[in-house]
């Protein structure tokens, strides 16, 4: 599934909360982007990643001080960000892993991730966990594939 047809699929199979659970509002002392109503932390950064459609995706990335490898996470329909956020912190915690927390509407999307992660964090291929959850598994497995 590309192009076309993936945008079509990512409209008839995505419902994200209505209205989002969580905003991303930009600290005017740091100029961080941050989730509210969530609590700021050191080890995580928001970012606005662009996708090759020309679009633009909110991702989390978590650092752990110990993590030797990062989970690229998809979640899955009928959630967002501000739902699974707790969840990626203790994720990242619990595995000892970094974490980058997204949505994958169309493999546009992952591949922003993805990229992401090998440019902005140095990340090696080999040291990426994909996950997808529900209709994030559809552009994780086209990624891994």
């Amino acid at each position: 599934m590309g192009g076309v047809a993936s945008s079509m699929a990512a409209k008839f199979a995505f419902f994200p909360p209505n209205p989002p659970s969580y905003k991303v509002v930009t600290d005017e002392f740091t100029a961080l982007l941050l989730p509210t109503p969530f609590p700021h932390r050191k080890n995580v950064e928001v970012l606005k990643l662009p996708t090759r459609r020309g679009t633009e995706i909110v991702a989390i990335y978590i650092r752990h001080p110990m993590a030797t490898s990062t989970l690229l996470y998809s979640h899955g329909n009928a959630a967002d960000l501000g739902q699974m956020y707790e969840l990626f912190i203790e994720l990242s915690i619990h595995l000892r892993v970094n974490l980058m927390g997204q949505v994958s509407r169309t493999h546009a999307d992952i591949e922003a991730a993805y990229k992401c992660l090998e440019e902005s964090y140095g990340t090696k291929q080999e040291d990426i966990i994909l996950y997808g959850q529900s209709v994030g598994s559809g552009p994780t497995l086209d990624l891994a594939a």
